[in-house]
């Protein structure tokens, strides 16, 4: 670590590379184009570029080991030896894809009907989930009873050596012991994974050792389970954890960094451990640092997250320093470090590559290499302070103007919007009929047979598609012959799905670039980017909107493409939308009203598009509410506060229709059990979850809390480029059997299907209309 006063950490910086260069290099590689030199050459590049970035930026400590060809989840799973047996015992790059992507050894054969059905043999996926409340994914480690570890992956080392070799000395990040295990499933009924600590904690130890060793004086351990509630076996097993590091590996100095929230009840676990820094987050709980000081112990090292790692939005680094530097000029300047709040992976890399943002909300926005600047301003202007530093009041009063300039802005505020909201009522909520009511006149309209099947909505986005999207964005291609495209592709869609003998079809979303910008692009109180790219999971990267101002919806949005589906076929077309509380939760959200509001304001807009749908004939609208789970604050005491106002927000939007109408829903990476209340309160007649990796255990709350209306659990895992046989489907099915009752069920993915390719998708949907079709042959 530098032993300049008041230095500045990132903790972690954007992995993707400027243009993308991973994501083109990994599906390069999986693609079989280029092989595992040529992958591995640009991971390395990307590595060199980050650090020489922050260097260029003024950062002082820089991380190594930030970096993933996947998710740092499963980069310390691999470390660790936690690699479960289906997936054999060589640690290679092919097992490493294989726990993030599963595998696939397949046949083919042609039915007496012609369709061709495919069956694998390979191996299924990791579970997949959400990183605490972000929309990042990581790979959930398994852990059996009779686990054991050992260290099978030195990458830590590497990257540290790495470095040193071009000429920085990195301080390398690893995931903490107690979050990782905690993080963690087992299957074996009553075990808790945080037992497994002391045989966890020993690995560390050696790579932990390997790295002081070689010369590395202070390593990141990133604990954010400490802003989770505090738990007793978590209590314990960091002061194992840590106070075997201190007593293992004298001479090293750690730096546990905790972020998402504050300490709270965990504040005396966390000053208490062993170790010789500390790292917190002052973005969301910036009342924990006079709390945490009053009780840190001297000569603990405080790193003072300050700037938002997980927003866009500039900072007022007047506000911020004015808030530093009575604490700094009480404590000492060796005593704090200053950083973001959180690593900067989970925002765009730089700002200056947007030339086609609006001027004034650009002048509002920091990514993340802006994000260092606005570090190194904050402690320029502390370690001199004001007097002593033109060029830090300089960028102050800039910031300080830019801050201003937001709050009074035209821009933000339309009264049309505030006053439609004020004027909302209970009754917009409120469904005309309870659910079995509905249900009959539904099943009545619809008459489909038992296990219906259908999709989530979008089908592959294929590099035709993409072709001529840019080349329309170009005007190489004109507004006419773009849409003479779309039809082209929705009509292929449209009459595959009838040929294959899916119950509800989809229009398949041709015209869509991702399933919130699509609909924030032509809202209101929006912005977006060319280049803002954030990583989502492996190579899914997103554009999150920039949500700067008040919402409302000037026109219909999406009528005219579900209209043309359904004049091409007898089948049911689903009309597509997303919810309210995605579109929220998977933007980057203005930080100057309550989220709530936004998320109502967003809802009635969503209300106007669902009322022009059902006025054109739609009888099956879908709202996808794909996020609602991940908004779930990290405390529980404040889950309810969020639930009241997401589940008015989605039934605000889902209120106004006919029983005849009936209102679909989309959930992903949702562990029920906890907010089944809430869900049931949604009152959507179909709701489609994601149980394929989870083999239907999600349904188990259903089933305790004998939630009535209609369910879609999924039976194939879209995340994975293997396909299912029948019988894995099947399988999957009897187990929803067992906890449901069969005119409860629906047949279906377990997500979209934009991302997969139509090779896998055919075989994929084939093999699911047979697997329905054995199901109502059994029932």
């Amino acid at each position: 670590m530098s032993n300049l006063q008041l230095p500045v950490a990132t903790l972690g910086t954007p992995r993707i590379g400027l243009k993308r260069d991973l994501k083109f290099a990994l599906e390069s590689y999986w693609a079989g184009k280029t092989d595992q030199t040529a992958l591995l050459q640009t991971a390395a590049e990307l590595r060199a570029a980050n650090w020489a970035r922050q260097k260029a930026r003024g950062v002082d400590i820089i991380p190594s080991n930030d970096f993933s060809l996947y998710d740092q989840m499963l980069d310390t799973s691999f470390m660790v030896g936690a690699i479960p047996a289906i997936y054999g015992a060589k640690a290679d790059l092919g097992t490493y894809f294989a726990m993030a992507r599963g595998s696939q050894k397949s046949h083919t054969e042609t039915c007496e009907h012609g369709h061709v059905h495919h069956h694998g043999h390979g191996v299924p996926a990791q579970e997949m989930t959400k990183w605490f409340d972000t929309n990042y994914h990581y790979m959930v480690p398994e852990f059996t009873r009779d686990q054991t570890f050992h260290l099978t992956s030195f990458k830590p080392l590497d990257e540290f050596l790495e470095a040193k070799r071009q000429g920085y000395h990195t301080r390398p990040v690893l995931v903490g012991p107690v979050t990782f295990l905690k993080l963690g499933k087992s299957t074996d009924e009553g075990f808790d994974p945080l037992s497994l600590i002391d045989r966890l904690a020993p690995v560390y130890v050696d790579i932990l050792t390997r790295l002081r060793d070689a010369g590395a004086d202070w390593v990141q351990v990133d604990e954010p389970v400490l802003a989770l509630d505090g738990e007793p076996a978590i209590t314990a097993a960091l002061k194992v954890a840590y106070a075997t590091f201190a007593e293992q590996v004298p001479g090293l100095k750690i730096i546990v960094a905790s972020y998402f929230g504050g300490l709270e009840e965990n504040l005396d676990t966390a000053v208490g451990l062993p170790v010789a820094g500390l790292h917190i987050d002052l973005v969301r709980k910036p009342q924990q640092l006079n709390p945490v000081l009053d009780r840190a112990p001297e000569g603990l090292v405080l790193s003072l997250g300050v700037i938002d790692g997980r927003n866009i939005w500039r900072a007022d680094l007047a506000a911020i320093v004015d808030t530093l530097e009575p604490v700094i000029a009480a404590h000492g300047k060796d005593r704090f470090q200053i950083a973001p709040s959180c690593s900067l992976l989970h925002v765009p890399i730089d700002l200056d590559l947007e030339d086609a943002l609006d001027a004034d909300v650009r002048s509002w926005l920091a990514f993340s290499v802006q994000k260092m600047s606005e570090l190194v301003t904050v402690a320029g202007a502390l370690r001199g302070g004001y007097e002593d530093s033109v060029s830090s009041l300089a960028l102050l009063d800039d910031s300080t103007q830019a801050a201003a300039a937001r709050r009074t802005s035209a821009k933000i505020h339309n009264k049309a919007v505030a006053a439609r909201l004020a004027a909302v009522t209970a009754a917009d909520g409120q469904r005309k009929s309870a659910f079995a009511a509905r249900a009959r006149v539904q099943r009545a309209q619809f008459a489909l047979p038992a296990f219906p099947t259908t999709t989530i909505g979008s089908f592959p986005q294929t590099a035709e598609v993409r072709k001529a999207r840019s080349a329309h964005a170009r005007g190489e291609l004109s507004a006419e012959g773009y849409e003479a495209f779309l039809k082209a592709e929705t009509a292929r869609a449209v009459a595959w799905q009838e040929e294959i003998g899916l119950d509800v079809l989809v229009h398949g979303e041709f015209e869509r670039n991702d399933m919130v910008q699509y609909f924030g692009e032509q809202l209101s109180g929006f912005a977006f980017t060319k280049h803002g790219w954030v990583q989502s999971y492996g190579s899914r990267y997103v554009r999150p909107p920039v949500l700067f101002g008040d919402v409302s919806r000037p026109k219909p949005m999406t009528v005219q493409w579900w209209w043309f589906a359904q004049s091409l076929t007898g089948k049911p077309v689903k009309g597509m939308l997303t919810g309210p509380v995605t579109i929220l939760n998977w933007s980057f959200v203005r930080d100057d009203q309550p989220r709530s509001e936004s998320c109502r304001q967003i809802a009635l807009a969503i209300r106007d598009e669902v009322a022009d749908l059902e006025a054109a004939g739609c009888r099956m609208i879908q709202i996808d509410e794909a996020a609602l789970r991940e908004g779930l604050p990290l405390r529980h005491r404040d889950w309810q506060t969020y639930l009241d106002w997401a589940v008015e927000s989605f039934r605000l939007c889902a209120s106004g229709v006919a029983d005849e109408t009936q209102i679909h829903t989309h959930m992903c990476y949702s562990e029920f059990n906890a907010i089944m209340d809430a869900i049931a309160a949604m009152d959507a007649d179909v709701i489609s979850i994601e149980t394929s990796r989870s083999k239907m255990e999600l349904l188990d709350v259903f089933t305790s809390k004998k939630y009535p209306n209609e369910i879609g659990p999924g039976v194939y895992d879209i995340h994975s480029p293997r396909v299912p046989e029948v019988t894995e489907m099947t399988g999957l099915m009897s187990l929803a059997r067992q906890r449901l009752d069969d005119t409860q069920l629906w047949v279906n993915p377990d997500c979209g299907l934009k991302t997969r390719k139509w090779e896998e998708v055919k075989p994929a949907l084939v093999n699911m209309v047979a697997a329905a079709k054995a199901l109502r042959e059994d029932a």
